[in-house]
This record gives structure tokens, C-alpha cells and sequence, in this order.
């Protein structure tokens, strides 16, 4: 089990984790809600809508998110556009994007906020002691948000490394050990392997 993922009797997978591995998965994950941004979300008891008297829009907490696509190339590989790419991309393609971005993006982000909340909750959780380190068992929805988690940080992390394909990500594994992108390589490449083995957990 250490080092990845295996599936647990009544669904849900487990992973065996040391001290460092848990404050790493917890560093990453704890940064990729940074660059994701707060949450719009009212506060427990608070009401949502911006007047009172029944004046509140339809549907309930409905907000346009942007329509522009993110600056940061991490956060564009996280929100891409949705039709077309690059500056290739015709006029009115870039108007469906927009107009698509513009109603899906917040919601997008809630959920991969809430993938990377559960992620670090679930770490919070999990008492590592010993030389051995613990054990991380997840439920099959716990798996969904380990999942999207695990994937929009290999994104972010490929972004920052500029690993555009396959040829590319190869070539990684060849890198020097006095090269700087070393250690992020290095999660980059352990991140893949726990998201490969939880897949497979998943798979019927």
C-alpha cells in the first residue's frame, strides 16, 4: 500500500502516507486553494441576497463569473475555454467562450475549492505516528474530491514546469539532480502515481 492507492473492502480506496509526505500533499493542496481564490459563499445564518424584501435574483446565490480567461497560465490551464484555443480561434467562437465562462466559471471553481478543502480536512484528519506514518482510508466521494484535487494540481504544477505534452513530461524523468525544477518534478511525478492508482481503485 505505501506509496499508492488500493481500493478497501465496501468501496473507498487507503494509502499508506509518512509525516512528510502528508505535510507535502497538505502544502500543495493548502496552495492550490490560494491561487483558487475565496469563496463567495454567505456566511452560515447570512442572507444571500443583496436586498431584503424578495428582491434576492433567480436562481438563489447566482453570480456571472468572469468572462475573460485567467492571466496566470496556471489558473488558465485550470479554467480553459471551453471552444477554441489560442489566438487562432475565430470571433465568434471566442464569443460562445466567453459567454460560457462567464456562467460556469464560479461554479467551477467551488467545486475545485471544495476538492482541495477536502483534501486538506482530510490530511488534518489523519494523525500520522511513527516511523511508519499512517493510513489515509476515503470513502467513495472522498475519492471524487482526492481525484479532482490531485488532477488540478499535476495542471498547476505541469503549468509552472511548462509541460505542454507527453514528449515533454518525458523528458522530465531525465532531469539532473542539480537542476532547481527537481523537486517540483519530483511531486509532479508522485502526484501522477497516486492519481493513477486511485483511478484504478475506482474503476469497476
Amino acid at each position: 500500500m505505501a506509496g499508492q492507492f488500493e481500493a478497501i473492502p465496501g468501496g473507498g480506496a487507503a494509502v499508506a502516507l509518512d509525516e512528510i509526505e502528508i505535510s507535502i500533499l497538505r502544502s500543495l493542496a493548502v496552495q492550490l486553494l490560494e491561487l483558487i481564490g475565496p469563496g463567495d459563499e454567505p456566511a452560515k445564518g447570512e442572507d444571500p441576497s443583496p436586498a431584503s424584501g424578495g428582491d434576492a435574483p433567480w436562481p438563489p446565490y447566482f453570480a456571472e463569473g468572469p468572462s475573460e480567461p485567467p492571466s496566470d497560465p496556471a489558473l488558465a490551464r485550470l479554467f480553459p475555454d471551453a471552444y477554441g484555443f489560442g489566438d487562432d480561434t475565430d470571433d465568434e467562437l471566442r464569443e460562445y467562450s466567453s459567454e460560457f465562462r462567464r456562467f460556469t466559471e464560479n461554479d467551477l471553481r467551488d467545486r475545485k475549492r471544495e476538492d482541495g478543502l477536502a483534501v486538506v480536512r482530510g490530511l488534518d484528519a489523519l494523525s500520522a505516528s511513527g516511523e511508519g506514518g499512517a493510513v489515509l482510508k476515503l470513502t467513495p466521494d472522498d475519492c471524487r474530491h482526492w481525484l479532482g484535487a490531485l488532477n488540478d494540481l499535476r495542471l498547476t504544477i505541469g503549468s509552472r514546469l511548462e509541460v505542454s505534452d507527453e514528449d515533454e513530461g518525458e523528458s522530465l524523468y531525465r532531469l539532473r539532480d542539480s537542476d532547481p525544477r527537481k523537486p517540483m518534478v519530483m511531486a509532479y511525478l508522485w502526484l501522477g502515481a497516486l492519481q493513477e492508482t486511485l483511478v484504478e481503485t475506482m474503476m469497476p
